[in-house]
């Protein structure tokens, strides 16, 4: 469970949405999961948790999943 950065917070940070936030945090964990390097100094044992803290600290960017399909 993610306690900091919580929900709210994260929905701050991104104009995405909700559905956007989650599918880009599930697959930032992924990454972190399959060994790509950490982009934030804060130590946590989650991968998506995280990832969760990368998307707050604005060093992974989410695009609408519109953006993607075109």
């Amino acid at each position: 469970m993610i306690v900091k950065p919580n929900l709210s917070e994260l929905l701050q940070k991104v104009s995405t949405g909700k559905y956007s936030l989650v599918i880009g945090t599930a697959k930032r964990a992924r990454q972190i999961a399959q060994g790509s390097p950490k982009l934030t100094n804060v130590k946590m044992e989650s991968d998506v948790t995280t990832a969760a803290y990368e998307i707050s600290e604005g060093k992974v960017a989410l695009k609408k999943e519109e953006e993607k399909d075109n």
